[in-house]
This record gives structure tokens, sequence and C-alpha cells, in this order.
């Protein structure tokens, strides 16, 4: 659904020749050939238009820098040495994991589709918006966006605690009698989320080329990691580490603890979506998005992979590993194929990393937050909406965010599995909003295909059987994800994502009844009115 440049002149008046209306465009193509970054330029402008939407942010990231952004975002290789191994084991993890990363994978090349047709700081809600059914776009696309925007911030917390309890595991590592507390990890996030908001507010023109110096930290870390491990760890054999299945989560059977243990892959890939909510802050955002998101999925699978190949051989005492004092098996690993000087500077590159992470995590949250209040799906959606003009930045959207991740770190004070509990709504309410989304624009492929925005990166033939493989395994992720690690079930091992799930979906319902109906209209009326208009 390109816009020429003689129909936006048109606009508004008397129709001009067809002869002039081609002329015009021929002559600013030709130009637009020669000059790449006008070329961009326009296409952005085009998409822009189309939705309706004002550039109020200004776009910061060319694609190598958006790449990076995305790369250590997702973090998948460092983030498979600090989760799971109680269901399934040693094998589980490897086989769930090539597992995920197909069916993932569908989701993200289709969230790459809708991200070239509707390249928007909404994301989901959004398309939710554009693609539904008529009869539900309006409460549908309200409900998405509400899961969306508490599915970031409860993610945005989960950075700074692992952080926190990184550093407190490297303490134990140092200093044995060294007992960590809730409070001290508390206070170690509210250290950390105030250079994430000086970073975010203040030096974000300077965010690009930090987020490339650390995806040059990234690649080097994982070699620097990965390297002395095979070189100087003890190992398993191969038939322990690709048919060496546990189940000490106590489940009836191995393929139950397997079907539950996936999570933590899940987790260590989800996020890719974070490229289509700084869509607005991207050059040639309708190509450069669905590409970083793709490729970055692509380099972050191909590390986590030998990350996953080499911690997995190098993990020779599974059940050792899981009681260590650290809570951490890799800092087990590190302690049996290290000196303490290595495993500290090692630790040190994965604590730069996951703060790096939360930087890039904090931008995509305070992006999909801001562009919700935009669409007035928020309480207070002027407050959280407005842009500082002099930085071209939603400055109050990125303090809401700083402030969601102190408060919800205060509730770890009181009991870490209430904080846990929070922040595993981030992967259950981004399933829901990726099967949702996908399910809407794999409905309009079979209904009305032709109706669908012309995207720069398109699927073509193979749109119908890949967001079909896509919704499938979207909404089989989501039901395991409210699985609890172990049984019998306490009130410390109960998964309470499904209790909070519940109630944030009752909150939303009842934002929408009292207040949202009456405001909030969806994106789709501005894409409409502009359609309508051309």
């Amino acid at each position: 659904m390109s816009i020429s440049l003689g129909r936006i002149l048109d606009h508004g008046s008397a129709k001009a020749s067809p002869m002039i209306s081609e002329m015009v465009d021929e002559t600013v193509n030709d130009f637009d050939n020669s000059h790449p970054g006008r070329a961009a330029e326009r296409s952005d402008q085009k998409d822009m238009y189309r939705m309706g939407k004002k550039q109020e942010l200004k776009r910061e990231f060319h694609p190598f820098a958006a790449l990076s952004f995305i790369a250590v975002l997702q973090g998948t290789w460092e983030f498979l040495l600090v989760h799971g191994l109680v269901d399934g084991g040693l094998a589980g993890l490897f086989w769930s994991y090539l597992f995920t990363f197909i069916g993932l994978g569908l989701i993200v090349i289709s969230l790459a589709e809708m991200a070239s047709m509707a390249p928007t700081a909404g994301g989901q809600y959004h398309w939710v918006s554009e693609f539904s059914p008529r009869k539900v776009q309006k409460p549908l696309s309200y409900f998405i966006g509400w899961m969306s925007a508490l599915s970031w911030q409860a993610g945005q917390a989960s950075g700074p605690f692992v952080l926190g309890t990184l550093i407190q595991g490297l303490a134990v590592v140092n200093y044995p009698d060294y007992e960590p507390t809730n409070w001290q990890g508390t206070l170690i996030v509210f250290a950390v989320v105030i250079p994430i908001y000086i970073l975010n507010v203040y030096f974000m023109d300077i965010i690009p080329i930090f987020n490339t110096v650390m995806f040059g930290i990234y690649v080097s870390g994982f070699l620097a990691i990965i390297i002395p491990l095979w070189i100087l760890s003890p190992r398993n054999t191969a038939e322990v580490v690709f048919t060496q299945f546990s189940n000490s989560g106590g489940w009836s059977s191995t393929g139950l603890a397997l079907m539950v243990g996936q999570i933590s892959p899940i987790y260590a890939s989800i996020c890719s979506d974070a490229a289509a909510h700084i869509s607005e802050e991207v050059y040639s955002a309708s190509l450069t998005v669905p590409r970083t998101m793709v490729y970055s999925y692509a380099i972050n699978g191909l590390m986590g992979f030998l990350t996953l190949i080499t911690f997995l051989f190098a993990l020779t005492d599974l059940d050792a590993a899981l009681t260590d004092p650290s809570t951490y098996p890799f800092l087990w690993v590190f302690q049996n194929a290290l000196p303490l000087p290595a495993l500290n500077t090692l630790t040190a590159v994965l604590l730069i990393l996951v703060f790096a992470g939360s930087v890039t995590f904090s931008i995509s949250t305070s992006r999909q937050t801001w562009s919700f209040a935009r669409d007035h799906g928020l309480p207070c959606s002027s407050w959280i909406a407005r842009v500082e003009p002099k930085r071209e930045l939603p400055v109050n959207a990125i303090l809401l965010t700083c402030l969601c991740t102190c408060a919800l770190s205060l509730i770890n004070i009181g009991s870490s599995v209430a904080f846990n509990a929070i922040i595993s709504l981030n992967l259950v309410s981004l399933m829901l909003t990726y099967s949702t989304s996908i399910g809407c624009v794999l409905l309009r492929r079979l209904r009305d295909p032709e109706s669908l925005p012309r995207a720069r990166w398109a699927l073509g033939r193979w749109g119908i059987p890949i967001n079909a493989g896509a919704l499938a395994y979207s909404l089989f992720a989501f039901f395991w994800c409210f699985w609890p690690n172990t049984t019998p079930v306490d009130v410390t091992s109960f998964n309470w994502a499904v209790v909070i799930f519940v109630g944030v979906a009752v909150i939303a319902i009842t934002c929408y009844i009292l207040q949202g109906r009456h405001i909030y209209e969806g994106p789709v009326v501005l894409v409409k009115e502009v359609e309508n208009e051309g």
C-alpha cells in the first residue's frame, strides 16, 4: 500500500493530471536510486502516513546498530547459562532447545512480516487492531495492548534481578561465608536502574554506538567462555549429553518433564519483537526491522547452540551443580574448570552483557508503553505519551518503566516467590500476544489476502503454512508456560503465573469497560482514515 508523492501533494485539492503525478514520482524515484538515505526516509514517511502516525521520535538506528540492539537484548547464549536443568536434565535441555528454536523461528518470521507491513512501536496490539475481524478490533487490540505493556514491564524487572542475584552468586563463590538476602538483591536492582534511566534519557544519541560496542563484547565474550571450557573442563561423554534425561521435578514421566522443562530455552530465545517496538527510530524500518528480527534470531540461535553444547559437556555432575550455593550451575562449571581470577573475569563479562541487555530492554519497553498510551490505551495516557520535543524521547514513559522495575523489585524483599510469579508474566503474556496477532493475520490471509498491506519483507506463498505453524507452536508454548517446575506443588513451588495472568486480564477488562471503550478506538481507525483520504 505505498502512497505516491503525487497523491500526497494532491491531497485535499482537485485531482491533478495522472501524467503529472507519474512524472513527479519518476523524478523522485530516480533521485532515491542515487541517494539511498533519501529512499529510506521516503519509505519511512510512507509507512507513517499510511498508519496515520506522526513522526515524534528521532530515527537513530541504522541496520547494524539495530541488529546489535536486538542481539544484545535477547542474550540467548548468556541466559541459557543461567536458566533451567531441573526438568529433562542435560539431554532434555539440548533437544528442547532445538525444538524451541524451530517453533519460535516460525513465530519470529511471522512477526517480521507484520513488522514490515506496519512498522510501528505498538507492535502486536497495532497488528491485532489492523488485521483482526472488524467486530473485535477495538476490544481485542485493547486487551492485547495491556498484555503486551505489562508483559514488557514485567520482563524489564527480570534483567536487573538476574544481575543482582548473579552478583550475589559470585560473592558466594569468592566469600563462602557470605549469605545473600533478598533486600540486598533489591538494592542492587535500584543501583542498576539509575544508570539505565540516565542512559535512556541523557545519552540516547550514543545508544547505537553503545550497542555496537556491546555486540562486539557479546561475540568476544562468547568465545572467551566456550574456548577455555573446551580446553580446561572435564567432559561428559556424548551419550550422557544427548541421551541422558532426568526427572528431578518429580513428574509422572520423563516426557512430561521434557514438556515442562522447555520453558528455559523459550525464555532464552524470546523478545525478537523488541525490534518492532523501536521501529519508529530505525531507518528504512519496513525492511530493516524484519531483517534484524530474523538475522539476530539466527545469530543468537547459533551462538546459543554452541554455548549449550559446551555447557552440557562440561557439566559433569548435575546434582552438584543444581545444589551449588551460588544457585547458578554455570558457576559450578566455572569453578571446576577455571582458576578464581578467570572465573571472576568471565562472570564480569556476563554481568556487563546482562546490564547492556537491560538497557536495551528498557528502551523497547518504554516505547511499547508509550505507543499504547499514544492510542489512549492506558490510564494517564496523555502524561505517558508525552514526547519531550528537545530530546525527541518519551521521557515520561522511560521514567514509568524504571519506577515499575523498582516497585516490582520491592516485592522481592517480602517474597521471592511472589516476585518470580510477577516476572513470569513476561513469558505467558508474550505468547498470548504472539498467538493472537499471528492468528489475526492468518485469518485475514485466508479470508481476504488482497486487503493485507504490502510488505517489503513478505512471506509470499509460504505465508499460510508459516503462520499456521507459528500459531500452533505459540498456543502449545502458552499452555506449558503455566506449569510449575516440580511436583507435588506447594506455595513456594506453585507457578503463580496463572493467578497473575487472570488478575491482569480482569484488570484489563475492567479498565476497558470503565474507560477504554469510551476513549480507545485502536490504531486501525487512523489507518482507515488515511486509506480513505488517499
